[in-house]
């Protein structure tokens, strides 16, 4: 997969995260997914930028970000190493996530839209409609990634902020955010399988639009409800998106990240 790249946990952090190559950190947060760096092996950047095919700068500020995420750890002179985590976590994880955000939509909801938070949820919603219609032949591309992973990242910064008027569950999320997996921007692309994912995002893209719609009528139970789903999307949705591109009708769908084979140690 290629998932889509960020953080914003410190403003530091952010800046560092938004310079990073989206496929550099998306190719390598999934190939960890999917158990092909197992928990506890050591990341060498060499080793790493020669199977991702780039140099090792890319690879050098992915493993910043990976660590930032919580996918890896420090190991002093000898580089990284993969973090060693369940799938039970990564559930358990999203699912705070979708807890402090729809507590925080239920907040604005409760509070109501300011003109200025109105006016950028729906320049997302815009944009992502470009990024969606713009997927040539049906197929997501690098620069489409790119760009939902930016106006993605703003759509749940800017609900969880919702009005200004305080930073605690903020920063809960922010804390969160250090599980693996646990990010609203870690979101898993495969990148073998556009035509899947394409509808995947789809499919986000219309929770976004129920979410506003929730919000601009002040249902604050119902959106709520829908920041809590929404946080399911990339855990739990897998097989709604049907078959694998060029698999046979029937063949079942890949795990989605959160599945306990993408975290077993290899022996």
């Amino acid at each position: 997969m290629d998932p889509i790249n960020g953080k914003s946990v410190r403003r530091g952090a952010h800046a560092e995260a938004s310079t990073v190559p989206t496929g550099t950190v998306a190719r390598l947060r999934q190939l960890i997914a999917d158990g092909h760096y197992a928990s506890g092996e050591r990341l060498a950047e060499e080793a790493v930028a020669a199977a991702l095919g780039v140099s090792r700068t890319p690879v050098r500020l992915a493993f910043r970000t990976l660590a930032q995420e919580g996918l890896l750890q420090s190991a002093g002179k000898r580089g990284h190493v993969v973090r060693e985590f369940s799938a039970e976590d990564v559930r358990v994880a999203v699912e705070v996530r979708g807890v402090l955000e729809g507590l925080a939509a239920r907040r604005v909801a409760e509070q109501g839209l300011s003109e200025a938070l109105r006016a950028t949820l729906h320049a997302c919603l815009a944009e992502g409609d470009e990024v969606l219609q713009a997927a040539p032949e049906g197929r997501l591309t690098e620069a489409g990634l790119a760009r939902w992973s930016a106006l993605n990242g703003r759509f749940h910064a800017a609900i969880v902020h919702g009005n200004g008027r305080t930073r605690v569950i903020a920063d809960a999320i922010a804390r969160n955010n250090h599980l693996p997996f646990a990010s609203a921007d870690s979101i898993a692309v495969q990148k073998d399988q556009l035509g899947r994912e394409l509808r995947k995002l789809q499919l986000a893209q219309m929770q976004h639009r129920l979410v506003v719609q929730a919000l601009e009528q002040r249902e604050s139970a119902r959106v709520e409800a829908l920041m809590r789903e929404h946080a399911n999307i990339g855990l739990r949705y897998g097989e709604l998106f049907g078959p694998q591109d060029g698999a046979a009708p029937g063949a079942a769908a890949p795990a989605a990240p959160g599945a306990p084979r993408m975290y077993r140690r290899r022996r």
